[in-house]
């Protein structure tokens, strides 16, 4: 029986933890998704369930094993790279893997802050805003004043899908992804770790970073195969884009946060720009990676639900609803004679259609349009952040709101001079994940038609 060659990913969000075997030319021929009670930690604040997590690996790298149809030829993890797993002398787990929407305490932020420059300052030389625990060097920062015992019993704080990858290759290390992704670790004008990381003596707690190009040989219950040290999972969902376009180009992610990526515009952030949610992230090749970030999934979700009850409509209504050209001329007639503006930027930090009243509708059509038209209208202010200065001649769409017709047809009027495509991919981060270490397992060409695109054409309107 001839097997066919697979590489293993696991793909570890928040709320789903998935399992994909991808074949040579990147098609999924296994998968599995499980979801895990969370458990608490010693605030009773709610935190990820280690060991289920570890035991689920484990579990799951067994059976894909015992496949006889596929050889696995490597192994590679991505995750949300914003909480560490922290190893003591042993190299075992032994402190929560802290929840990143854990409040943090003012006390201790101010303290960070006032010693090493101001929010400002600081904010501009790690390329993120004050975002509290999502800062994950904050949380060890926080585990030093309030723990400085169990601080003392940590040999290595590895991210998540760092620490996934050790529970199979035995080694730690650590990835520019998770790194340079908000942590608040990385001086990104100097391009090495901020001077604060020797000064508080965490440099010793992190392990040496590793190219994510360069797999780690193991044998894996008596089958040799390659394990990649992890990826960060919004670095890692740009890498297929990387490859397959080399034009400037902006991908905007969408999901429960909408995060416009701009890997093609190397000025560094304003003060503008950190005051309305733009931070960098990390390119698998070591290189910022200039994003805007929306929490637009969420509020489509809150404000659906709103809808659908008013109306008595089903959710599921507005997952295919069409796009009504008449509808929306109507409702920008009626929103400029209120004054509505796309340009002001407040409205990124508000949600618009939060703020008005359902009886106005006609039915629940018309109020999801509205709806609409106030997201895109943040879109596109949170877009043209990271737009400014970059000769971008396309936008990518992937995630949800690309399947969403009337999110696109409008972003496409908005961006008339620009090429707006959605793009549809299973699983984007897994593949991205996949490719980055694509020669160690794969003897075919890197392939070109992973993605698929639908052009949506700018309809000039009239009203405007």
């Amino acid at each position: 029986m001839n097997q066919q060659n697979v590489i293993a990913i696991f793909d570890v969000g928040k709320t789903n933890k998935k399992l994909f075997l991808f074949d040579e030319d990147y098609k999924i021929v296994f998968e599995r998704s499980a979801r895990f009670l969370e458990t608490i930690d010693e605030d009773g604040f709610p935190c990820e369930n280690l060991d289920s997590l570890k035991l689920s690996v484990f579990d799951s790298l067994r059976e894909v094993f015992k496949l006889k149809e596929f050889h696995v030829k490597a192994i590679n993890f991505t995750s949300y790279g914003a909480s560490f797993v922290y190893l003591d002398g042993q190299l075992q787990a032994f402190m929560p893997l802290y929840n990143y929407l854990k409040p943090y305490p003012e006390s201790l932020q101010k303290q960070f802050y006032d010693s090493y420059g101001g929010e400002e300052e600081f904010s501009f030389r790690t390329a993120s805003p004050v975002l509290g625990s999502l800062n994950s060097g904050m949380q060890l920062y926080r585990i030093k004043y309030e723990k400085p015992e169990l601080f003392k019993e940590v040999k290595y704080a590895l991210h998540l899908p760092q620490y996934l990858s050790f529970l199979i290759s035995g080694k730690v290390c650590s990835d520019i992804t998770s790194i340079g992704c908000h942590t608040n670790l990385w001086d990104f004008k100097k391009n090495e770790y901020h001077y604060w990381v020797q000064q508080e003596g965490i440099y010793e707690n992190l392990a040496p970073i590793i190219s994510c190009s360069n797999p780690v040989p193991v044998s894996f219950h008596g089958n040799n195969c390659s394990v990649g040290i992890g990826l960060h999972d919004s670095s890692a969902a740009l890498i297929p884009y990387l490859f397959n376009f080399h034009e400037p180009f902006i991908l905007i992610s969408t999901g429960t946060w909408c995060i416009s990526l701009n890997p093609f515009n190397q000025t560094p952030l304003t003060k503008k720009e950190l005051e309305n949610d733009c931070l960098c992230f990390m390119s698998y090749e070591g290189k910022p990676v200039k994003a805007s970030r929306l929490f637009s999934g969420n509020e489509h979700e809150q404000q659906v639900k709103r809808i659908s009850e008013y109306f008595n409509q089903n959710n599921a209504r507005y997952r295919t609803m069409n796009y009504n050209p008449e509808i929306i001329s109507k409702l920008k007639k009626r929103n400029q004679k209120e004054g509505s503006s796309l340009t002001d930027e407040n409205i990124l930090k508000n949600s618009l259609f939060a703020k008005r009243e359902l009886p106005d509708f006609k039915n629940d059509e018309e109020a999801y349009h509205q709806l609409m038209l106030d997201i895109i209208s943040q879109q596109f202010i949170s877009t043209q952040l990271v737009l400014e200065q970059a000769a971008v001649k396309r936008i990518f769409v992937d995630g949800g709101f690309g399947k969403n017709e009337i999110y696109m047809n409008l972003l496409s009027e908005c961006f008339p001079d620009i090429e707006v495509y959605a793009a549809s991919m299973a699983q984007a981060s897994a593949i991205g994940t996949a490719l980055s270490i694509h020669q160690t397992w794969n003897k075919k060409n890197l392939p070109n038609d992973i993605i698929e695109l639908k052009y949506f054409s700018s309809r000039p309107n009239p009203v405007l």
